[in-house]
């Protein structure tokens, strides 16, 4: 599965970071960086709960 991010609704507040840190990870200057932009076997379960987690769903899993 694809992640995709909203950039403009992002608040950069790393929940997401903490969830799936393998994927995610914010820049030194407090920006989103996403390091991966497909999910694997091992961390799909791990990017659904940072998808879940989002406060402003900013994070989708697309097909």
């Amino acid at each position: 599965m694809r992640i995709k991010v909203d950039f403009d609704l992002c608040e950069s507040n790393a929940l997401c970071e903490a969830m799936a840190p393998e994927v995610f990870e914010l820049d030194d200057d407090d920006y989103l960086q996403v390091k991966a932009e497909e999910t694997t076997p091992e961390n799909l379960e791990d990017v659904k709960r940072a998808v879940a987690a989002c406060p402003r769903a900013a994070i989708s899993l697309e097909d």
